[in-house]
């Protein structure tokens, strides 16, 4: 967690003054302040991309390299600008060929040279990042899909030189190598991953073009420089295994650098192609542009009115960052590396293959807002699930580039696909989908290890020690993951009218009641023999993962009706919620954690409790308190996009609380207005005149101009476009959507075949229901 705030350069704040006029915002891109997120754990990156774009061009700051986003707003020193980056991972990632700009002479040891700098001396925006060194040397970068181009300004008088550190990644990296094609060209690849230290591996090929040649070069391995006697050769050897290369330029007339890269995982042709194609004669400035112009596309599908320009910068930088992953991950000519390692090709109506799938962290809002925000790429990100299926009979769980790391629990492939779907996403082979969650969910693979024993005992033993793969761990929250997986996969099938697997799976997600003690209300680890685990409290992290049994007990989403009887109605369960709330900056373990993915679905539970207006002033408590237009300004590992994605929707007043599905339940707007551009350009307004920072409660809202007394809506009401109209006020109006009708659906199927046992041991509710496959 993140405590305290930072101070940001004057240039990067905003006044915090009310717009003058809600009207909506003509260009979203540049209120993004890629900044945002940058100090503490959230690990997001400061570097310019394109939407989903496969390059991410951008600083790297040591000592404190963030894990994944490379860049620690309180460091003073920069290692490098890495060719790629993750946004928000909770792992190391990517950081791939950091290029640093150097002067004087080389390095003892090349590859750890640093460049001091000030934020004073610094700048980002959409598709831009530049800062000047302490040095003298001014770093310019920007991008486009697979390439970008770097401008390096060098002091006069002075001997410069590019480090190119090629060992230099955020994880361990495998091999390297590179030549000199000519003197103004460099081509080479390195071979990566090991994302959480797992096995997975990638290989990372680049183009890189100088705007003039260099005088000199060499390689480095540790503190061994080795000059290259072939620098006036057209090609100079290969060198592999080395910790880098350096290139001397002339700077004494020109003292610019130009440096136009191209990236590709298939092959170095890839890169050149995609270099070629994306840059070509194209200058920095065209290419700038072209990203500011690309995120107003997307972004603008969003458009807020009102509020105060702090809350229009964290709207837009949230949704930016909800939207820079899954990326790209095929050529330009349709070619890309397979989950199988083979090269494969797009086939007919794919425009791209995408990779990155954080699944665990972006299956509870970040897919349902991307099916909202972009419904092709969505589309095109659940085929390429398919097409890694395909390959290796796996669909992605927290896969990096064309490898499965495994990392997390649960099988994330169903609620992603199948809320895709829910959302109006729709552009897949939705029966093919099926087929591979299905067998996913009953035959044995490594993405749901434990199944067989779940299916044996009802729930998973803490005790068991068998789970033969693939980085099991955390039985109760493994199960309650496998549970809305389960929830996620049948709500598809009821909706492609396979009522059969509908009911199956929907009956199979209820076994989370096998793990329910009554005795202390809450879900624990349960041992085989049928005992719950000894030495239990409300704040026991045994059994879970990342969390605690207070922070997991609330995460049935799909029949919190039932969850709510068991703890004993109502009144206990709101007091219960109460308890959760009462430290959101530093929570304990009896705490809500809202910088943490599992709690991310609680706030929003009063509804069910027909008591939405506490939900509404949650929400914006929420929002004010570990929120800000700072570095620091969000809480918890982004997880490439996931935290911001709770936002954006927190901000337009709903949630998709229940995976699989397209329920949204209600909070209540920040701003006075927003207009959602949706598929095939409908218009969803949402217009919330008396929105202010005091004023999240709810009077009455009309749904298309009729009164709507209910704290939720489906997402397939609202497809076709069409208005919510909110009358807000500063005080609770606790007679709206009050009455016990007026709660979000639950889901009972399944619950009539729990029976009781008699075990006088404290094992109850034994669920039970035909797993076999079919």
């Amino acid at each position: 967690m993140v405590s305290g705030l930072l101070l940001m350069p004057a240039h990067l704040l905003g006044t915090g003054r009310a717009a003058a006029a809600p009207g909506p915002v003509e260009d979203p891109a540049s209120l993004v302040n890629p900044l945002i997120g940058t100090a503490g754990s959230v690990n997001t990156f400061p570097g310019p991309d394109m939407p989903f774009g496969m390059l991410q061009w951008g600083p790297d700051t040591t000592p404190h390299r963030a894990y994944g986003g490379g860049y620690e707003y309180r460091d003073g020193k920069i290692s490098g600008f890495s060719l790629t980056h993750l946004s928000g991972p909770g792992c190391r990632a990517a950081g791939d060929v950091p290029i640093l700009p150097v002067t004087g002479h080389l390095p003892r040891n090349p590859g750890d040279a640093v460049s001091g700098f000030s934020h004073a001396h610094e700048h980002t925006g959409i598709g831009y990042y530049g800062v000047t060194d302490d040095s003298g040397i001014t770093t310019e970068l920007t991008s486009a899909v697979r390439a970008g181009l770097g401008r390096f300004a060098f002091p006069r008088g002075t001997t410069s030189r590019l480090l190119l550190k090629l060992s230099g990644g955020a994880t361990q990296v495998d091999g390297t190598r590179a030549r000199a094609v000519g003197d103004r060209e460099v081509v080479g690849a390195v071979d990566s991953g090991h994302f959480c230290g797992a096995k997975n591996r990638y290989t990372l090929h680049f183009d890189i073009r100088f705007d003039h040649p260099f005088t000199d070069s060499g390689t480095w391995t540790g503190g061994a420089v080795r000059p290259n006697p072939h620098r006036r050769t057209p090609s100079a050897p290969p060198a592999p295994g080395t910790g880098g290369m350096y290139l001397t330029f002339d700077t004494r007339t020109a003292r610019r650098v130009t440096a136009a890269v191209g990236i590709s995982y298939t092959s170095d042709a890839g890169a050149a192609r995609n270099l070629e194609h994306e840059v070509g004669r194209r200058g920095f400035d065209d290419i700038r542009q072209g990203g500011h112009d690309a995120w107003n596309r997307v972004l603008g599908r969003v458009r807020i009115g009102g509020g105060s320009h702090d809350q229009q910068v964290q709207f837009y930088t949230a949704l930016y960052h909800a939207l820079l992953h899954p990326n790209v991950f095929s050529d330009a000519d349709g070619r890309y590396a397979g989950m199988d390692g083979r090269t494969h090709t797009l086939a007919a109506g794919q425009r791209a293959q995408y990779a990155n799938y954080s699944g665990w962290d972006t299956y509870r809002s970040q897919a349902q807002l991307m099916a909202i925000i972009a419904p092709r790429t969505a589309s095109d990100a659940v085929t390429s699930m398919l097409n890694g299926y395909d390959q290796t009979g796996l669909l992605p769980k927290w896969a990096q580039n064309n490898g499965e790391s495994h990392v997390m629990a649960g099988d994330p492939a169903a609620a992603i696909i199948a809320g895709t779907h829910a959302f109006g996403a729709r552009g897949f082979d939705t029966a093919h989908a099926l087929e591979a969650l299905v067998r996913e969910a009953t035959e044995p693979n490594a993405n749901r290890p434990g199944e067989a024993v779940r299916d044996a005992h009802g729930y998973l033993p803490a005790d068991h020690t068998t789970w033969a793969c693939c980085n099991f761990y955390g039985p109760v929250s493994t199960q309650l993951e496998y549970d809305s997986a389960d929830y996620a996969l049948a709500a598809m099938a009821r909706s492609l009218g396979r009522h059969d697997t509908y009911r199956r799976f929907a009956a199979r997600a209820q076994d989370w009641r096998n793990v329910f003690n009554p005795r202390t209300g809450y879900l624990q680890a349960r041992l085989a023999d049928g005992r719950f685990a000894p030495g239990f409290t409300p704040a026991t992290a045994y059994g879970f993962i990342e969390g605690t049994a207070s922070q997991y007990t609330p995460m049935v989403p799909f029949d919190l009706k039932a969850l709510i009887a068991a703890r004993g109605g109502p009144k206990a369960y709101g007091g219960y919620l109460d308890s959760l709330f009462t430290d959101l900056r530093r929570p304990s373990g009896t705490n809500a954690d809202l910088g943490n993915e599992p709690s991310l679905g609680i706030p929003w539970q009063y509804d069910y409790l027909a008591q939405p207006w506490k939900t509404q002033g949650l929400i914006r408590r929420i929002q004010q308190t570990l929120y800000s237009n700072t570095p620091a300004g969000s809480f918890g590992n982004d997880d490439l996009g996931a935290m911001s994605s709770w936002y954006v929707f927190s901000a337009l007043g709903m949630y998709p609380e229940t995976p699989g599905t397209d329920t949204l339940v209600l909070g209540s707007p920040l701003f006075p207005r927003a207009e959602l551009t949706l598929a095939e350009g409908r218009t969803l307004r949402i217009d919330a005149p008396q929105a202010r920072p005091d004023a999240p409660y709810v009077r009455a809202l009309t749904v298309n101009g009729r009164a709507w007394d209910k704290s939720w809506i489906g997402f397939g009401a609202l497809r076709r476009g069409g208005s919510l109209d909110y009358t807000l006020d500063s005080r609770p109006h606790t007679d709206w959507a009050s009455a016990p009708e007026s709660v979000p659906p639950s889901d009972t199927t399944g619950l009539r075949e729990v029976h009781t046992t008699g075990d006088h041991r404290g094992a109850r509710h034994l669920f039970r229901t035909n797993h076999r496959s079919r």
